[in-house]
């Protein structure tokens, strides 16, 4: 993947896609080239960063203490407080556990005061009014990655540039678990693939 020093990543679409294991290996590639450590990849060329925070989904509190949108955010305010100018920020479907609009607008102030102030940010995510609204300003520091799908449905496991699109695939999940039975009641993928 050839970022070329953009400040932004965004990587979109296909559910099982394999979105959320690229940024997990953009993270090791990451921690091992700047322990001094071989990297397993054919070519690697990266930045080296003060620090590397990372923001996945957890589990609901399991002692009920507080929702799913407010730990986010606690922990997301944990990292405001640590987190340098020239840091990079690895975001995994950050602030999906509330409605898209509300998600979308909390997700787009965070990456705006990120990289606003110099960190790295690379975002995983399924919330279309995020992505396209960052699309349509044309910031040509912002990369779109999707993770592709075959017309049949199967994934290729392969990321390449491309805006965002309105869907995940997640009547694909539906089909697959539940097969045939109430599919009708679903609409049919779009003809095209990538």
């Amino acid at each position: 993947m050839a970022a070329g020093g953009r400040r932004l990543i965004m990587i979109t679409r296909a559910n099982q896609g394999g979105k959320s294991t690229l940024l997990r290996a953009i993270g090791q590639a990451q921690l091992m080239l700047q322990s001094g450590m071989f990297v397993p990849a054919r070519e690697v060329s990266a930045s080296i960063y003060p620090s590397v925070f990372t923001h996945y989904k957890r589990e609901e509190d399991a002692a009920m203490e507080r929702g799913k949108l407010d730990e986010e955010l606690m922990r997301m305010c944990a990292i405001t407080d640590q987190i340098t100018p020239g840091s990079l920020l690895l975001c995994n479907e950050s602030f999906a556990s509330t409605n898209e609009r509300e998600g979308s607008q909390i997700a787009r102030e965070v990456i705006r005061a990120m990289t606003e102030s110099g960190v790295g940010v690379v975002f995983v995510t399924h919330l279309y009014d995020l992505a396209e609204s960052i699309r349509l300003r044309g910031d040509d520091r912002v990369l779109f990655l999707r993770a592709q799908r075959e017309p049949d449905g199967s994934r290729t496991y392969r990321l390449p540039a491309g805006p965002p699109l309105p869907t995940s695939y997640g009547a694909d999940l539906y089909r697959q678990v539940f097969g045939g039975r109430h599919a009708e009641a679903l609409p049919a993928p779009p003809a095209s693939g990538g």
